[in-house]
């Protein structure tokens, strides 16, 4: 079975309110086996929009991606960032 993969783009307009996010999103991701392959860092946008943000976690299944984006914590943990941030989040299944 591919693993699959979120890929997030995003761009924190309100760092205070985004801490909320922060304390709660890390046991949704945890529940799920996720793994964080690149976390902000340097990045260099070549085309489209610029982000601030960019981020890839790896699961083991795209089942998996989309039962933690749907789970209750993380939608406790996007409910926390609404404002806070804009942002853009595609789950993709690897090859």
């Amino acid at each position: 079975m591919p693993k699959a993969y979120w890929i997030a783009h995003v761009t924190v307009t309100d760092p205070e309110a985004y801490l909320g996010y922060q304390a709660v999103a890390p046991a949704a991701f945890a529940q799920y086996g996720a793994i964080f392959l690149a976390r902000g860092g340097s990045a260099q946008t070549l085309e489209g929009d610029s982000w601030q943000r960019h981020v890839v976690i790896q699961f083991d299944s795209l089942q998996q991606a989309r039962d933690c984006y749907n789970s209750p914590e993380y939608t406790d943990a996007r409910a926390r960032r609404a404002g806070a941030c804009e942002a853009s989040i595609t789950i993709v299944e690897g090859c």
